[in-house]
């Protein structure tokens, strides 16, 4: 089940957050500050006995844009379609905001994310060089307009309601 992300998370939400990008993980304050934040959403995937993913977007009100913060998914519950589900949130919650496109940016290292992304209708718009430290990986910045995405029926498989 997905749902909305709380403060009462956020050492499960650390525990991926470190597991994922154990180079550059967030700091405990900076996802509590993000959880926090109005101009936000975050979303976990609870499988009803732990966390096994959370997402998060930044909408300012007004914005004709969001952005995809972030997107984790354990290792072990990966490959089953829960990556593509909190993205799928995020951008409906972006048009529920209002926003007529999504910026994100992802590391050139992650064909996988970057083909889950394309998938999606996100495209690439430019180059981040070094952006993510200290690996030194360039990011791919991404752009989807919300107006041409796919309707739901039309979604590759995988996709959730």
């Amino acid at each position: 089940m997905i749902r909305t992300a709380t403060e009462d998370d956020l050492d499960a939400i650390m525990a991926l957050e470190r597991a994922s990008f154990p180079a550059d993980a967030w700091s405990d304050d900076l996802m509590r500050a993000e959880l926090a934040s109005p101009h936000g959403r975050y979303v976990v995937l609870d499988d009803g006995e732990r966390i096994a993913g959370y997402a998060g977007l930044r909408h300012l009100p007004g914005g004709r844009d969001a952005d995809v913060q972030t997107i984790a998914v354990a290792s072990e519950a990966r490959g089953r379609g829960h990556g593509r589900a909190l993205l799928d949130e995020l951008l409906d919650e972006a048009t529920r905001r209002r926003a007529r496109e999504v910026f994100l940016e992802v590391r050139a290292d992650n064909p996988v994310a970057q083909a889950l992304y394309a998938s999606e209708g996100f495209a690439e718009i430019g180059r981040r060089p070094r952006y993510y430290q200290p690996d030194d990986v360039d990011a791919v910045v991404m752009r989807l307009d919300l107006a041409r995405r796919a309707p739901r029926a039309d979604r590759p498989a995988g996709a959730h309601a």
